[in-house]
């Protein structure tokens, strides 16, 4: 338990529903900030400790320990709070189904220090933690087949693990995975990877990926077409059963 937002709590008078109300969320979002690792989103994190008389640090000392980028904060924060996470992704696998060799290989070739490629895997392998933690979010990945063929500088063992770990993932009761194969040619993925999140206030964000930088989006109308894109998407991949299949053969393969 967070001790010091419940010790908070009390000592100012607040309940989920008296706190709920000044920051017109839903009074069991509140009441989960008190458990270890859940952390109100940016927007809402100064009016919370404002309200409970607190510094943020005090409240929620992890946020001075992120070890993410900057910009991508607020997107960690949308994902630890999602009841629902809807993600594709054309040339790479999802970052919350990465191993550590996989997640080091993405990075090759950039522009960053050995410190900050430790960083940035650290950070990425520690996000997996919302997937197996008791109240995960409901985790759809879909994925073109081409990414399961896709290896770097020839590091065979890496796939291997990276295929077996996915196969892993697939089984977790919160993690559906599925492929869209190599045989449907063009389709509605082929515009690059996104996010869509559901939000237990009920609102919706998407996090899309660019070449110079990604986007935070809670536009109705721009999430509207990303929907509409995701059901396309899906159409066109196999079923879960098959996808699965599809995974261990590519692992076989890479033996």
């Amino acid at each position: 338990m967070n001790h010091a937002f419940v010790a908070a709590m009390t000592e100012t008078g607040q309940t989920p529903e008296s706190l709920a109300a000044q920051l017109a969320v839903d009074p069991k979002t509140v009441a989960r900030w008190a458990n270890p690792g859940h952390i109100p989103q940016s927007r809402h994190r100064a009016k919370v400790a404002q309200a409970l008389g607190r510094e943020v640090a005090d409240l929620w000392p992890d946020v001075q320990k992120r070890r993410e980028p900057v910009w991508f904060r607020p997107w960690t924060e949308h994902e630890r709070d999602a009841l629902t996470l809807r993600w594709f992704e054309l040339a790479w696998v999802p970052g919350l189904l990465q191993t550590e060799a996989y997640a080091r290989a993405t990075l090759a070739g950039e522009a960053l220090t050995g410190e900050e490629v430790d960083r940035l895997v650290s950070a990425r392998i520690g996000r997996q933690a919302v997937l197996r933690r008791e109240r995960s979010p409901l985790l759809t990945a879909v994925m073109d087949e081409g990414v399961l063929h896709r290896t770097a500088g020839g590091n065979r063992a890496m796939m291997r693990e990276q295929c077996d770990y996915l196969a892993e993932c697939a089984e977790l009761p919160s993690v559906q995975i599925l492929v869209v194969p190599s045989s449907v040619g063009m389709y509605a993925g082929l515009g690059g990877a996104f996010i869509l999140a559901d939000l237990p206030d009920g609102s919706r964000m998407a996090h899309v990926d660019g070449q110079a930088s990604a986007q935070i989006i809670d536009a109705k109308a721009e999430i509207a077409t990303l929907d509409r894109r995701w059901s396309r998407i899906t159409g066109d991949a196999l079923p879960r059963a098959l996808s699965l299949e599809l995974i261990r053969k590519a692992a076989e393969a890479w033996t």
